[in-house]
């Protein structure tokens, strides 16, 4: 089966380029390569304001990376899987030290939201 990769414009290739490589947003991606997070969530983790974290989803949210879903009073982010160069953010974020330690004590404080 052969991998179909999709050429970027210098224009796009830069814009998403400029989206990740914000050290906050970058470390947001990587945790959501293997967790959905909501916005508090992201507060506690980086202890920065609630309106930050919502400017930096909404970046995310409006360059295609990442998807939101509604789950009662709650909205979980995760990577977009459709994104159409999802598989190149992927390499990237494989090259990016695990994050999930930041999970790991959201949980173990009680931070980490539920929905069950």
């Amino acid at each position: 089966m052969q991998t179909i990769h999709h050429h970027l414009s210098i224009d796009h290739m830069s814009q998403l380029l400029k989206l990740i490589s914000d050290p906050t947003r970058l470390t947001m991606l990587k945790v959501m390569q293997s967790f959905e997070c909501c916005v508090c969530e992201f507060v506690e983790m980086f202890d920065i304001s609630q309106p930050a974290i919502s400017q930096h989803l909404k970046k995310l949210k409006d360059g295609g990376i990442v998807q939101e879903k509604r789950n009662g009073h709650w909205i979980f982010y995760s990577l977009n899987p459709n994104y159409p160069h999802a598989e190149m953010l992927e390499t990237v974020l494989d090259a990016v030290v695990e994050q999930s330690g930041r999970i790991e004590e959201l949980t173990k404080n009680g931070l980490r939201v539920s929905c069950n």
